[in-house]
């Protein structure tokens, strides 16, 4: 039998049982939390879509909203806002009003995975949620993935073999079609607090993204 995947992946979804379990001992402790796989927020008329790698437990897990509530979400919302494609306040709750102006933000992996280190099995699993995600996104025009993950998922949901465009911050990928993958390491504070990522750097790659959808 085939799965139908849609842009979203059900709040039961079942596919991974070691995620599942996961969501369930979280749930057990935090009744309050979200504890389901997280829905992709923003525009639906996104030119943007950026891609991460799976909710933080005490973030997206939590709140229900990608990079909500935790340090990733500060760097990448507020560099949203300095670009143009957010409006209104990120106060890291998903009730805060914050929008996306032409942008959406999704994640390879669903759900939060322990140690927020998901199987390539899962990976997998997940991955038809990305390619319904990006084919429901008509205006599409650039990719951003974080990190390594997400730029070979996105290579994996666009049938693209990894070793023709290999991920490396900063870097911009012709997909075919219109649409071009951009690469930025991932925002996460261990990358900000060891200067493998930089403000500044990952500034660079979305002044890169805004003058290629200008045009």
């Amino acid at each position: 039998m085939t799965t139908v995947y849609g842009p979203e992946a059900p709040l039961d979804c079942s596919f991974c049982p070691r995620l599942v379990a996961y969501r369930e001992a979280n749930h057990a402790t935090h009744p309050n939390w979200f504890n389901a796989p997280v829905p992709s927020f923003g525009d639906e008329n996104a030119r943007l879509l950026i891609v991460g790698l799976a909710p933080g437990v005490q973030g997206a897990n939590r709140t229900g909203r990608p990079f909500t509530g935790d340090y990733a979400g500060d760097l990448l919302y507020g560099t949203l806002l300095d670009f143009g494609f957010a409006t209104g306040s990120y106060e890291a709750r998903p009730d805060d009003g914050l929008k996306l102006t032409g942008a959406m933000i999704t994640n390879a992996v669903r759900c939060v995975p322990p140690q927020n280190k998901p199987t390539p099995a899962e990976a997998r699993n997940c991955l038809g949620f990305l390619k319904a995600r990006i084919a429901a996104l008509p205006r599409l025009e650039v990719i951003l993935a974080l990190g390594r993950i997400a730029h070979d998922a996105v290579l994996s949901a666009r049938d693209i073999r990894k070793s023709s465009a290999t991920f490396a911050h900063g870097a911009d990928h012709d997909l075919g079609g219109g649409l071009h993958l951009f690469d930025s390491y991932h925002c996460s504070r261990y990358n900000t607090n060891t200067r493998r990522l930089t403000p500044e750097m990952f500034h660079d790659v979305f002044g890169a993204i805004r003058r290629r959808i200008d045009g």
